[in-house]
């Protein structure tokens, strides 16, 4: 076992203040903020491309009821099926933990479409291209919010700059927990920061002439590609792929990355509709 003195010790408490019955946790904090950023950005853009700014009110129910429920199913059909399906309740246990990023793609993407027919001058691929924006901005603070919770946790690891998750999720021993380890939920938020930038500087240079499907194939390229190759650093969640070659994490972002990439080759120039008015210069 590596010398706990030498690394940083992670032990703060998941609650951050309590009022009667309701906990305030730093995983609710940080996942606020990202819809919370999100919404500001998207009812930026609208502005940008005199787009009907209140839109974007409907548009974030939409994103939240697609991200929670994509997400809570995708963890529980992806990583331990078996126990939710012996007690199907268990769905709706959301403050247990147990969110995955994969679901809520797909979660995000169906609302979006069902978004975009009640819309028509908002076409699918067009919306999605705004969306991915904000959403890789919501996967930075998410990804904060799990460090704070200390879950996603990475494999033992002796860099100087590993965690002790002294109250780790999934760890059982002692031994376990006092193991540093990769702050792989760290990295991943740091990826997904560095995803944003590049996502949003292509649409400040665009704007409303941004190619159909640039921005979302960039997106699914570059989330998935990452979190495909960080997923070497994490402990495996699912208990039925402990053995095997590759993660859940890592079989579900290989046909998200081809999704991508076939985005990316068919991608389609704007049409006059999306770039017929004026847009303003913040």
């Amino acid at each position: 076992m590596y010398p706990v003195i030498a690394h940083l010790n992670w032990d703060i408490n998941r609650v951050l203040f309590e009022l009667g019955p309701l906990k305030i946790r730093y995983y609710g904090l940080f996942f606020t903020a990202g819809f919370i950023c999100g919404y500001l950005l998207l009812r930026w853009m609208f502005k940008t491309e005199n787009r009907n700014v209140d839109d974007v009110d409907s548009l974030l129910i939409y994103m939240v009821i697609g991200t929670i429920v994509g997400a809570r199913l995708g963890h529980c059909l992806f990583y331990h099926p078996a126990y939710f399906f012996e007690n199907p309740i268990r769905f709706l246990e959301i403050w247990n933990g147990g969110l995955a990023s994969h679901g809520a793609a797909v979660g995000i993407t169906l609302s979006a479409w069902l978004y975009s027919r009640k819309h028509p001058d908002q076409p699918l691929l067009w919306l999605l291209d705004r969306l991915a924006i904000p959403v890789a901005l919501a996967g930075f603070f998410i990804r904060i919010g799990n460090f704070f919770n200390s879950e996603i946790l990475g494999r033992v690891s002796d860099v100087p700059w590993a965690v002790v998750f002294v109250n780790g999720l999934g760890l059982e021993t002692r031994e376990a927990r006092l193991s540093p380890r990769h702050p792989v939920m760290l990295y991943e938020s740091f990826c997904y920061g560095c995803i944003f930038l590049v996502l949003y500087l292509l649409y400040r240079k665009y704007r409303s002439e941004t190619p159909r499907g640039l921005l979302i194939g960039l997106f699914f390229i570059l989330v998935f590609s990452a979190r495909f190759i960080l997923e070497f650093f994490k402990m495996r969640q699912a208990e039925f792929a402990q053995n095997l070659p590759l993660s859940v994490g890592q079989m579900l972002s290989i046909p998200l990355v081809i999704v991508g990439i076939l985005l990316l080759f068919y991608r389609k120039p704007p049409t006059p509709a999306d770039s017929g008015s004026k847009a303003k210069k913040p």
